[in-house]
């Protein structure tokens, strides 16, 4: 059933998620995404599964981890009804990174590293060449791969440097952010969502003994119509999908199921800060609900304050200082990594989100992420064979 895990492990998150008060920090080195896909390629090697993973998935001689695209663990315990599939999966809840935002946990997952070690810090990331999106890989000037090359923006090599099939969205295959997060993988591209159980099998006759598969859709479902009747349909799909994808195991082998990131539905507009602050703001960067403010030089302080005292009820401020002696981002990171962090962060904390001028297309989104909430950062790690 769903959930079945250490009770340790189970209680130790749940202690930590319910004091709603503070976030919900990441716990690098533990039950975290980063994690995962180190401790499934280790399986087999002299040292015993962590208790946050079920046995299952440690003793299989073929592991599938199917990435599922914004799918948390408060969302789909809610709705356990829509996912019996997942729901006969044993395991439970692990965290993501911060912030919960697809370019960052998706490279600490590939890559087993935090993003102050990677240094894929966000959705939107603050450079000399401009505002670098991530996932687009673009800055206002165009297509940065010339300016930003991927590859030397972010150096871990995926999956412990092992070639591992990847069975994603073929139109991914040659994008920025996959040069970034899985350089030099063998990519087998579905384009219709049949396909990737078909693929996943192909893969695994002919001999792999570890698959990373990727579907996106129930984070689109979420972002464009919120977590109401779309989503629920796009979770019975995926449940479906799931399905599909165990029955292609052959003997000896299990699927992982796991998400970047959970969501929380904003259906009020962005939060415009207040002229006051504002004047001291040079630029944005991050997302809605980890909004990073540039400062003006000597500004940081005063601009924390006020934050503080004008958004403190529905957001933790933390300057960057701060931010990294609390360790959400991981270990210290270098000072290359550091400066691409604004010196204020907004993170919100109630279902709101900050505004960017410069990003006006998060206007449109319904269900966002980025934040450490319980509903964002608590992510499902389950297992299961046919």
């Amino acid at each position: 059933m769903l959930g079945p895990m250490n009770e340790a492990a189970r209680g130790a998150i749940a202690s930590r998620a319910a004091d709603a008060a503070q976030p919900l920090l990441p716990d690098y080195g533990g039950a975290c995404l980063s994690e995962v896909v180190p401790t499934l390629l280790r399986r087999g090697e002299h040292f015993s599964a962590p208790t946050w993973l079920a046995p299952v998935a440690f003793e299989a001689r073929q592991v599938v981890l199917l990435v599922l695209d914004g799918l948390g663990w408060d969302q789909l315990s809610e709705r356990r009804r829509n996912a019996p599939t997942l729901a006969s999966l044993a395991g439970g809840p692990v965290t993501s990174v911060a912030p919960t935002t697809t370019a960052t946990a998706l490279t600490s997952l590939t890559t087993g590293t935090a993003p102050s070690v990677h240094g894929i810090v966000g959705y939107r990331i603050a450079l000399a060449a401009g505002v670098l999106n991530v996932l687009k890989w673009t800055t206002p000037h165009g297509d940065a791969r010339a300016a930003v090359p991927p590859r030397s923006f972010q150096t871990h090599a995926p999956f412990l440097g092992r070639r591992s099939p990847v069975v994603s969205r073929a139109e991914f295959a040659d994008t920025g952010f996959t040069d970034a997060h899985l350089p030099d993988v063998h990519l087998a591209g579905w384009r219709v969502p049949s396909s990737l159980p078909v693929e996943v099998r192909a893969q695994l006759r002919a001999g792999e003994p570890f698959v990373y598969a990727y579907y996106d859709g129930i984070d689109k479902v979420a972002h464009d119509k919120g977590l109401g009747e779309h989503y629920d349909a796009e979770l019975r799909f995926v449940d479906r999908l799931v399905g599909d994808v165990l029955a292609t195991l052959p003997s000896g082998a299990a699927l992982v199921v796991t998400a970047d990131h959970g969501q929380v539905e904003v259906l009020g507009p962005p939060i415009e800060l207040d002229d006051e602050v504002a004047r001291d703001v040079v630029q944005f960067s991050g997302e809605g609900r980890f909004r990073w403010l540039h400062t003006r030089e000597g500004a940081c302080e005063a601009v924390a304050e006020s934050c503080r005292d004008l958004y403190g009820d529905v957001a933790w401020v933390r300057t960057r200082a701060e931010m990294l002696a609390e360790r959400w981002l991981g270990p210290s990171p270098s000072p290359e990594i550091a400066a691409r962090l604004g010196d204020v962060a907004l993170v919100a904390r109630e279902p709101v989100a900050f505004f960017d001028p410069s990003d006006t297309g998060e206007l449109r989104l319904v269900a966002r992420h980025g934040s450490l909430t319980p509903a964002e950062m608590l992510v499902p790690l389950l297992a299961g064979t046919p």
